[in-house]
């Protein structure tokens, strides 16, 4: 859910190939209009609505929904291409369950593995095209360098799985910390790392092999991070201890707990483009906290909405984009004022959300 990295993502000729859509002609400007497309070089949020099963499409030029699109099941984790013509989205067919749901009511509820994968969409067209394997249960995701490879995050089997995009087939399924969710690519492109909420740890895997090459033990329940541009740091949220880890990312060891305002349950987390500020979703706190990367020191907080999950940013970095679960809508905050300027009604629980460039 990165916009730094964006770029690292599959090229389009790979993409129609894996969709058999090499031939598709681009859509005229008339088109366009009629889709309801934004104008060329703007900016497009698209939002996960995993209680109505949609993806919603906002212009971050106007702030306003242009589309809706359905696409299965429970949908999470979401990525774009560099073009901004593909969005990817997990889908789950296990049931949701709430951590106030106790475990033998969870275990009653129907579980539908076909309805698990990774959905691939078109943008233009408005629909969903293509659903690639994602292993059980996939929640969160990242792509490789050289865009021909998912690494996801499969919760109730505690596994990764690495999935080849041009052939759809798992090409390898690594055990992980139990109750894996957060999904990064480290920036060098040679290992991934996959947060375990109940191991209350980080498995670093190398992306050639899938072999572990170290875990880093967080605080209690890490649920999502992000890296440095540089990739010397990484930051993991930690939703029980309220904390945020500073994590050496070179050397595998925590450096540093950063306190959250009370109350403050860290979700989803992204990296300023400039790199000087962290934003960090609260979750339960309904909060967004703003951490200064020079003093690792919390210098802002906003209240932004009901648990708030998946952050994003525009690529200059002046507008932030909070997905809202419970209240089913988006807030918009003004990243220079820190004041909330828009909510913005999305589907039903808004899990995640991205922001690419127009197609």
């Amino acid at each position: 859910m990165r916009n730094d990295l964006i770029r690292r993502f599959p090229p389009v000729a790979l993409l129609l190939a894996a969709c058999g859509g090499g031939d598709r002609p681009p859509a005229s400007a008339s088109a366009a209009a009629d889709s309801g497309a934004a104008p060329a070089g703007r900016e497009l949020a698209y939002v996960t609505n995993e209680g109505s099963g949609e993806v919603t499409i906002i212009d971050t030029s106007t702030d306003s929904v242009i589309a809706t699109i359905p696409v299965g099941t429970r949908p999470r984790g979401v990525r774009v291409t560099d073009d901004g013509r593909y969005v990817f989205a997990a889908l789950s067919g296990s049931p949701r369950c709430p951590p106030t749901m106790p475990e033998e009511e969870c275990e009653k509820l129907e579980v539908d593995k076909s309805k698990d994968g990774i959905g691939m969409i078109d943008v233009a067209a408005r629909k969903l095209v293509k659903v690639l394997p994602g292993g059980s249960d996939p929640e969160a995701f990242d792509i490789s360098r050289d865009g021909t490879r998912l690494f996801i995050s499969n919760e109730d089997s505690h596994v990764a799985t690495f999935v080849d995009i041009a052939s759809g087939k798992v090409i390898a399924t690594v055990p992980v910390g139990r109750e894996p969710e957060g999904v990064e690519l480290h920036p060098s492109g040679e290992t991934v790392w996959v947060t375990g909420e109940t191991d209350h740890d980080v498995t670093v895997l190398d992306t050639d092999s899938g072999k572990v090459v170290t875990k880093i033990k967080v605080g209690r329940r890490p649920r999502d991070l992000a890296f440095t541009d540089d990739g010397s740091r990484a930051y993991v949220t930690a939703e029980v201890d309220g904390t945020v880890a500073v994590v050496d990312a070179r050397k595998h060891k925590v450096l540093k707990t950063i306190k959250l305002p009370e109350g403050a349950r860290p979700m989803g987390v992204e990296i300023s483009p400039d790199g000087r500020r962290i934003y960090v979703a609260n979750g339960r706190g309904g909060s967004v906290s703003v951490i200064d990367a020079a003093t690792d020191s919390v210098v802002a907080s906003v209240e932004v909405g009901v648990r708030p999950w998946g952050v994003a940013l525009t690529s200059d970095g002046r507008k932030l984009y909070s997905a809202n679960g419970p209240s089913s809508d988006v807030t918009v905050v003004d990243t220079e004022t820190m004041q909330v300027v828009k909510k913005i009604p999305a589907g039903e629980l808004p899990w995640g959300v991205v922001v690419g460039q127009a197609p």
